[in-house]
């Protein structure tokens, strides 16, 4: 007699349709938006809209005739909001322009080359001590920046250096500080690299434990932070790498005996630049000397002395906690995470500082989300929800669009997985809403891998609710939402991010192949999921591996099922036996579950094409031992659907054995 699987994604478990006669399970993965680190995230204001933005730095070349009338007023309006002349407002229109900026950072990055601007101006042209040929130079340097005309004034203080480096003995304080005035320009012009080596050459003037060594350790200093942001912004992992090792050197030069503010700085930078390189790095022991170098900040910045800075050395060594808990089978790393947000709260409320509480409060939803996920039930996801909503009273859509939209987002996650454990289609349709509220300020021209991200969480939705009411439109718009997601998340450009989407794709079109006659889309799915075992390996993400596997082993058991023949069984009981490498009953008793189940309903068929009643008999309990852990694990929609199960699977055995 045949028989016809059915089976639903699931984050950490599974959902089997009623009408059903095997179990199996698939798992799909969300992609949450953190806004982790520093907590003064706000929206940047600088009275003109995004779109404006980007076409005055578009036509930033053009002559002042060129420009429409609107554009020159946008100018006229730019030079009042940030304090600036004309040709300075045309200059970082058109910095901006020679840059890569994503369209979303444009209105910071002006407002950041705004205040470098003011600041070159601030400075003294000229130095006790200069001679005449020197003070022109400065003061043509000066006049040039005030012109806009940076690449001038550089070339001016490039002049000023050399002549400075001839007598170095007299003039080594003016000459470090003009290569810092330099390096400055470069910062001004989003030139890290070169602003770094122009740190470096300032530093590089003083020789160690000379009388100017706090002038020194400030140049290296600001050095490491150059190249932590050429690291940080431009994806330059050799840069990262580099500003590690200048942040640990900078430690022992800045002794917390001597100087307790300084090595709490620097323990800090030490920690987000380990914090960045360990996110997009496969092993963890980045992101460990991030949680240590933050542990040892808060040895000297205690809530008594300093409280805003314990409290957002706190929230970074929640999220360092969170990025660790991810990749960790346990849920300790998660705990402390949500122990570090909590503490964060105390200092950081909603009235001192009400968008940086969001941010928290969004964090918090994060960690209390992927903790919900471990540990079965829903409280926790309960939780996850109500942090989020918490969020968005503050980070509202009119006041940080793009962080109320990364809010929303992850609230759509969190109602997804309630959604899975619960049963029905309430929660999912509550999580489809919050998707599609995010994408109206994610936009893939304003924030392209953030609206990746979205849709990707979009589909899990439609998927879902299409294979719960057996809707195949809702099915074929999640496949449709996947593919779109694919041109952004590009394996190129965010491997992990690609793979989850691979997989994601692939549970879709698995459920559509579970109502097709044929296997077109059930085979779509198995290369889906092979492509994303592709990047996410056992070495670098292995829960997320053993995930691919189980999902891989369910798609060639249904295949198996429909082509005859042992192969696609053989193969599906294969590739759940390597996921229960990693999901082991100890570690993740559901996701154990899950692959146990599957491996049971694959190994039922393959016995009883084989006649072979030893095997049956094995599969047999492991259907049943998947139906007491989910049962005993709170997951009982699942725990119903293998219930359901076991009477097929007993008759099974008993007429294998004759009985």
């Amino acid at each position: 007699m045949k028989r016809h699987l059915s089976f639903v994604a699931a984050l950490s478990m599974c959902f089997f349709a009623s009408n059903t006669t095997s179990a199996q399970q698939v798992r799909a993965d969300t992609g949450g938006i953190a806004i982790g680190g520093s907590v003064s995230s706000s929206t940047i204001n600088i009275g003109i809209p995004q779109e404006k933005v980007d076409e005055l730095v578009r036509d930033a070349r053009r002559s002042l005739e060129e420009l429409t009338v609107q554009q020159r007023e946008n100018i006229v309006l730019l030079k009042e909001k940030l304090d600036l002349n004309e040709r300075q407002v045309r200059a970082a229109l058109g910095i901006l322009g020679e840059n890569d900026i994503p369209p979303e950072r444009l209105a910071a990055k002006l407002v950041e080359i705004a205040e470098r601007f003011k600041s070159l101006q601030a400075t003294a042209s000229a130095q006790p001590g200069d001679d005449p040929k020197i003070a022109t130079l400065k003061a043509d340097a000066q006049k040039a920046v005030e012109a806009g005309e940076l690449t001038k004034a550089d070339a001016l203080l490039a002049d000023v250096e050399t002549e400075q480096r001839r007598a170095l003995d007299r003039l080594a304080v003016n000459a470090a500080e003009t290569s810092a005035r330099r390096g400055e320009i470069a910062l001004t012009r989003l030139r890290y690299s070169e602003a770094a080596t122009h740190f470096a050459n300032a530093a590089g003037v003083f020789p160690p434990n000379s009388a100017y060594e706090d002038k020194r350790i400030g140049y290296l200093m600001r050095e490491a932070h150059a190249r932590y942001r050429q690291g940080r912004e431009l994806g330059d992992n050799d840069a990262l790498r580099a500003s590690i090792g200048q942040f640990k050197r900078l430690v022992e030069m800045t002794p917390r005996e001597r100087v307790p503010r300084a090595w709490v700085n620097v323990q800090n930078s030490l920690g987000r630049a380990l914090e960045r390189l360990g996110e997009r790095e496969g092993e963890t022991t980045k992101l460990e000397g991030a949680v240590f170098a933050y542990r040892e900040a808060l040895k000297e910045a205690t809530r008594e002395r300093a409280p805003r800075q314990w409290a957002s050395t706190q929230n970074s060594l929640g999220f360092a906690l969170y990025r660790l808990g991810e990749r960790d089978a346990g849920t300790a790393k998660l705990q402390d995470a949500v122990f570090a947000y909590r503490e964060a709260l105390k200092e950081r409320t909603r009235e001192r500082a009400p968008l940086a509480w969001a941010t928290i409060q969004n964090n918090l939803g994060l960690a209390l989300s992927r903790l919900g996920e471990r540990e079965g039930g829903t409280a926790k996801l309960e939780e996850a929800v109500f942090a989020y909503r918490e969020a968005l009273k503050e980070a509202t859509r009119e006041r940080a669009p793009l962080q109320w939209a990364s809010t929303q987002n992850n609230l759509g996650s969190a109602l997804y997985r309630l959604g899975e454990r619960e049963g029905g289609t309430a929660k999912l349709e509550e999580a489809v809403f919050a998707h599609r509220e995010a994408l109206k300020e994610a936009t893939r021209e304003r924030a392209p891998l953030q609206w990746a991200m979205t849709l990707n969480n979009l589909g899990m939705g439609l998927s879902l609710l299409g294979a719960r009411e057996g809707r195949i439109v809702k099915l074929e718009e999640a496949v449709a939402v996947y593919r779109e997601a694919l041109k952004e998340h590009t394996r190129e450009r965010v491997p992990l991010d690609w793979a989850r989407t691979q997989s994601n794709l692939g549970l879709a079109l698995f459920h559509l192949g579970e109502r097709e006659a044929g296997t077109t889309n059930l085979e779509e799915a198995v290369v889906a999921f092979r492509e994303a075992l592709k990047e996410r390996t056992r070495e670098r993400v292995p829960l997320d591996w053993a995930m691919m596997q189980s999902n891989l082993g369910l798609a060639l058991s249904r295949l198996g099922e429909r082509e005859g023949g042992t192969a696609r069984l053989e193969e599906a009981v294969a590739a759940q036996s390597e996921a229960l490498k990693e999901r082991t009953r100890e570690r993740v008793p559901l996701q154990w579950a899950t692959s146990i189940g599957g491996a049971g309903v694959a190994l039922m068929l393959l016995a009883e094409r084989r006649g072979d009643a030893g095997m049956a008999e094995t599969a047999l309990s492991q259907i049943n031992e998947a139906f007491e852990t989910m049962r005993d694990g709170g997951d009982a929609p699942n725990a119903a659907i293998y219930e359901q199960q076991l009477p097929r699977a007993r008759a099974i055995v008993a007429r294998l054995r004759g009985r």
